[in-house]
Formats: C-alpha cells, sequence, structure tokens
C-alpha cells in the first residue's frame, strides 16, 4: 500500500462520517467541538488574532490574499509600525508603502490598501464600515475578504470560505466526492456557523484546515476551484515585482537603463511596463518611469 493510500485509509477511520444533507443538530456539535478541541490544544497565535482594530485587521486581510503566513509574518508588524492608521497611509506616497509592501508581491494590494484608507477618509469620517456589502465595493476587496473583514473586525457572523476551511468541509461532508463547488459547501459552512463567536470559529476552521493539510492528501484537490499556482520564475509577476522593486530607489529611469539593471529581455519589460502604466502603478514622462 503506497503512503497516499495509507493516508487516505487513516483519514477515512478518524474524520466523523457526516453528511452534509442529512445534517442534524447533533451532527453540528460533535462537528463543532471536535473543531473546537483541536484549536484549544493546536490553536496558532498571531499578531492580527489579537487585535481588534479593524485597520489591523483590514491590512492583515488584504495581506493574507493570495499569500503564505510565513511571509506576512516579518512584514505585518513593520507595515503597521510604518502606518499605524488610516490617516497615516493617506499621506504618504505610493513609493513609501511600497518600499514596506516588498517582498510581499501581488503588489496591486498595496495600491488598493491606501486606496482604501483614502476613501474611507473621505467618505466614512476614518472608520472602516461594518457591512460586508458596502466593503466589497472598496478596491481589491472581494466577497470573502469583506466577510472576513466582518467577521475578525466587528463579529458579525457572516459566511465566507477561504483555502483553509474550504479543506475542512471536503475533508469533513464530501467523502470521495470530486469537483466540489463552493456553493455546495456555503450552506454547510452557514449551518455550522457558531454564531455567538464567529471570529473564534473561522479561527479554529482555519487552523484545523492547516493541520488537514500538513497530515493528509490535500483534500482541496477535489474542489472544483482547485488551481495550481503557475511557477514564478519568469513570469509577467516576478518582471513587473523586478521593475517595482527598482523603482521604488530610483526617479524617473528610462527603459533602456531598467533592461540593463534588470538583465531581462527588452520585449518583456515593454509589456510590463505597459500594463503596469495602465494600471496606475508608474507614470511615464520623456519615455522615463517612475512611481505613480
Amino acid at each position: 500500500m503506497t503512503e497516499s493510500h495509507k493516508q487516505r485509509d487513516r483519514s477515512s477511520k478518524t474524520k466523523p462520517r457526516m453528511r452534509g444533507k442529512s445534517l442534524t443538530a447533533a451532527d453540528v456539535q460533535k462537528f463543532q467541538e471536535m473543531i473546537y478541541q483541536h484549536y484549544r490544544e493546536h490553536g496558532r497565535k498571531f499578531p492580527w488574532r489579537t487585535t481588534h482594530n479593524p485597520y489591523h485587521i483590514l491590512v492583515s486581510e488584504v495581506m493574507l490574499q493570495q499569500t503564505q503566513v510565513q511571509r506576512i509574518m516579518g512584514k505585518y508588524e513593520p507595515f503597521i509600525k510604518a502606518f499605524p492608521d488610516f490617516p497615516s497611509l493617506v499621506r504618504v506616497p505610493l513609493r513609501t508603502v511600497f518600499r514596506e509592501w516588498q517582498g510581499l508581491g501581488y503588489n496591486r494590494r498595496a495600491i488598493a490598501l491606501k486606496q482604501i484608507a483614502q476613501r474611507v477618509m473621505e467618505e466614512f469620517r476614518g472608520s472602516l464600515p461594518s457591512s460586508v456589502e458596502t466593503l466589497i465595493t472598496f478596491p481589491g476587496i472581494g466577497r470573502a475578504t469583506a466577510s472576513s473583514i466582518s467577521v475578525f473586525a466587528f463579529h458579525k457572523p457572516a459566511v465566507f470560505i477561504e483555502t483553509n476551511i474550504r479543506r475542512v468541509f471536503i475533508h469533513i461532508f464530501f467523502h470521495d466526492k470530486t469537483h466540489i463547488r463552493d456553493a455546495e459547501i456555503l450552506p454547510l459552512v452557514e449551518k455550522t456557523l457558531d454564531t455567538s463567536d464567529p471570529r473564534k470559529w473561522y479561527y479554529a476552521l482555519m487552523d484545523y484546515g492547516v493541520m488537514l493539510k500538513q497530515k493528509y492528501e490535500n483534500p482541496n484537490r477535489r474542489s472544483a476551484h482547485y488551481q495550481k499556482q503557475s511557477p514564478f520564475q519568469g513570469s509577467n509577476r516576478q518582471v513587473r515585482g523586478m521593475i517595482l522593486k527598482v523603482l521604488v530607489n530610483e526617479s524617473y529611469i528610462s527603459e533602456c537603463e531598467l533592461a540593463q539593471k534588470l538583465q531581462i529581455d527588452q520585449e518583456k519589460l515593454k509589456t510590463s511596463l505597459v500594463q503596469l502604466e495602465k494600471e496606475g502603478f508608474i507614470k511615464s514622462k520623456k519615455k522615463r518611469f517612475a512611481l505613480a
């Protein structure tokens, strides 16, 4: 028997045999007790879990989009120290924000945070709104991020899925099924939600999902939404990041100078520069480029 088969065999013996369509109140209680028991014994400690400050939680949730926790750990607290609130983030130039963001990737999130701060100050008197429907109107915030902010910053029992939560529900409720859609999972997330303490409940769910990834063959492979991340090396995303890293410390540099500094193909560089300018990351003046 292969190791992966052994893992699946152990998994089937240890996990509760629950079926989502026939979930009873007793099933819900059993499920919650199992998740909370693991959380009591193995819950993870992060600085954004000890705060109730909406701005700090917003920053953490935006950072956590498509980025592993290990990379966030060294960036979150320095970012908060540099920009402790919405007014301080609004005041600084984008160049300064990018400097603190370096190493996190997906740099459009840094722009989105600055735009969010601007709108919060202009339209909401410096207070982040708690409504999911309002939060999803902000740049860079989809329904899942809006819901997580509503839960963690305002203790509202919103329903959402992220990768670790998805893993838990597939593992427990969808035995041997493939191509599982989030639309099938969401009703179960809602039915099992601890509405008395949604913040603690979601932290516990996420930590259980992390354990599952470490212990078993990743259940998320059976999700209809599962996609392997494309290689970073040599990608357009890598080139864009390299350009921005140079421009953080340079003012108005030519395309030729950039190509020499980065040692990359001129056509690939040109394509990335056009995209970055179109998306508002950079600006050009007399064929020279700088951060917007």
